[in-house]
């Protein structure tokens, strides 16, 4: 079976455990993307520390969980975002506007929305969590 979005798959599994109760979970293959991504979940406190493992194939990260992510997931295919068009993908993603964030990739790197908006940079949209 081939893969088709390893981001997917990462964050299915990191939902799939913290629904289950689980304070750790064992994510692989890795990649750039993946890793950005955790850091930002991770700036935000909705996950603990992670470790990447070299296993000279794919990589593999061990993902600390604390309980506080409710829900996140990919959003596929990649749509182009403006900063003018934030607001309203805020508003379609997340339950509300003060909760949870979604992941954009910029010519500044992958940052959530709130520091794209104040970078006043847009994108395209990778993800949310919440």
């Amino acid at each position: 079976m081939v893969r088709v979005s390893v981001l997917n798959d990462c964050l299915k599994s990191i939902s799939n455990a913290e629904r289950r109760g689980f304070r750790q979970v064992l994510v692989r293959p890795s990649s750039k993307v993946i890793i950005k991504f955790l850091s930002v979940m991770q700036k935000h406190g909705y996950i603990g520390e992670f470790e990447i493992i070299d296993d000279h194939r794919g990589n593999k990260i061990v993902v600390q969980l604390n309980g506080r992510l409710n829900k996140c997931g990919v959003i596929s295919p990649r749509f182009s975002v403006k900063v003018t068009e934030v607001e309203q993908w805020v508003a379609d993603l997340l339950p509300s506007r003060q909760f949870g964030y979604i992941v954009v990739t910029t010519s500044d790197g992958i940052m959530d929305h709130e520091e794209a908006r104040r970078r006043h940079v847009g994108g395209k949209i990778l993800g949310f969590f919440y």
